[in-house]
């Protein structure tokens, strides 16, 4: 087996640049989670403004 250090070698790479992608990955979707919170919080809030508010005379 005179080519298993290029076998190995390829390997571990391939290993390498799945792990990062999958690093990245998880990166991406903290940060969309976190997004998606924000989003939320600001309907929430948006909700609460509309329930507060007084309705119009013309609207009933």
């Amino acid at each position: 087996m005179e080519h298993f250090p290029y076998l190995l070698a390829a390997y571990s790479i391939i290993f390498v640049l799945i792990a990062l992608y999958v690093i990245f990955l998880q990166s991406r979707q903290a940060r969309l989670r976190n997004r998606i919170r924000a989003a939320e919080a600001r309907l929430a809030r948006l909700d609460e403004t509309v329930a507060r508010r007084p309705r119009d005379a013309a609207s009933s």
